[in-house]
């Protein structure tokens, strides 16, 4: 597992020793980034149920302005503090439960990644985007990785699905929360 582009682009990323963290495959990854784009540049990243930190780790590599990584799993947490330590670009980590970290606070994220282990329940995962609706900035994306066979999840009534792409056993979803100015344009591609 590595940083497929940018800054740190190549680097190996440690994995933890553990079935609870299934990070999410380069290939992945490189088709959620190429689908950015330019969007990623300068965008403040939240990187929930973080394990291993890929997400925003990539984010920072490709020029994101900062990152906050939230994990609890020990084993993860501990792979997660490595690579943000040794990758050296940057990035806050914070050792909570996602549920915990979203009810207390105050930061604006223009980008968020949601990959939960997979186990989570829907209900859990749909309070988490319902706690994380007061902390994106309007036109924030919200990009969620799931198991292809899971139901998707509830969103608050702002954000609209701009991609629903499967790639093998992992879908991801794309959301936009909705501004005052949208005119209803959305790139619906991964």
């Amino acid at each position: 597992m590595r940083i497929i582009a940018g800054k740190a682009g190549g680097r190996r990323l440690k994995t933890p020793d553990t079935m609870a963290t299934r990070p999410a495959t380069d290939r992945v990854r490189e088709a959620v980034f190429s689908s950015l784009g330019s969007r990623v540049k300068e965008t403040r990243v939240a990187d929930l149920y973080a394990g291993t930190g890929s997400f925003g780790l990539e984010a920072l590599s490709r020029g994101a302005a900062s990152a906050v990584f939230v994990e609890n799993g020990r084993k993860a947490l501990s792979a997660l503090k490595s690579n943000v330590s040794e990758i050296g670009i940057g990035g806050e980590v914070v050792a909570r439960s996602v549920s915990a970290y979203l009810a207390t606070a105050d930061v604006e994220f223009d980008l968020v990644f949601i990959d939960p282990p997979w186990p989570l329940p829907t209900a859990d995962l749909d309070e988490s985007l319902a706690a994380l609706d007061r902390m994106l900035a309007p036109g924030a994306l919200v990009v969620t990785s799931r198991r292809a066979s899971d139901q998707e999840p509830n969103t608050p009534e702002t954000w609209r699905v701009a991609a629903n792409k499967r790639y093998g056993d992992t879908r991801i979803i794309r959301y936009e929360k909705v501004d005052d100015d949208d005119d209803g344009t959305l790139s619906r591609e991964f």
